[in-house]
């Protein structure tokens, strides 16, 4: 099925916003979503940030293509940041989100049915071309499921994801969210 396809069967422009506070659930609840589109046929394109743990300490977060798998760091841990930018105590990665972030979102509105951002938040906004292409996803494409940082202080986005639906994953809904997200995607 191609975004064509989609259009037709399923109507206009829907972007799906999830938040809700750190640790809650939320990447789980995106992964849930875009293993059970691709299971239907979809194309999922866009970009995953899974941290990345080393026992019980989080050393950074990756940036992953969900079309190709392709993968570079996001952000880590670092005492200096010689050309990255330092958000909290994470040096953001800017070759790697470049290449692998903006590319990936370029690609996903070709070619996918169903664009996914995870996240959106501080450190992917450092980024002005990862900021530049995921306003591009927000304002031209038609299906987007992305999770947004629950403290986003970034006007001109807040103001793209106002017509948004909006879920906010917590302890007594996140194990059965992903189901009512998928249906709100594909309504």
């Amino acid at each position: 099925m191609n975004i064509n396809t989609l259009d037709r069967g399923l109507g206009g422009k829907k972007i799906v916003v999830l938040t809700g506070r750190p640790g809650i659930g939320k990447t789980t609840v995106f992964a849930r979503v875009i293993s059970r589109l691709r299971s239907i046929g979809l194309i999922v394109g866009g970009i995953v940030c899974p941290e990345v743990r080393v026992g019980n300490s989080r050393i950074g977060f990756k940036i992953v293509d969900l079309m190709s798998g392709e993968e570079g760091w996001l952000a880590r841990l670092s005492v200096a940041c010689a050309q990255q930018k330092r958000v909290g105590k994470y040096c953001v990665e800017v070759d790697d989100v470049i290449t692998i972030g903006v590319k990936a979102l370029k690609k996903a509105m070709q070619y996918a049915d169903i664009i996914g951002i995870d996240e959106i938040g501080p450190m992917e906004l450092s980024v002005p071309q990862l900021r530049d292409a995921i306003i591009s996803t927000l304002s031209h494409s038609r299906r987007v499921l992305a999770v947004v940082h629950l403290r986003l202080n970034d006007e001109f986005i807040i103001k793209l994801l106002k017509p948004a639906l909006k879920y906010e994953v917590n302890l007594s809904n996140r194990e059965t969210l992903h189901e009512e997200i998928l249906n709100a995607l594909l309504t």
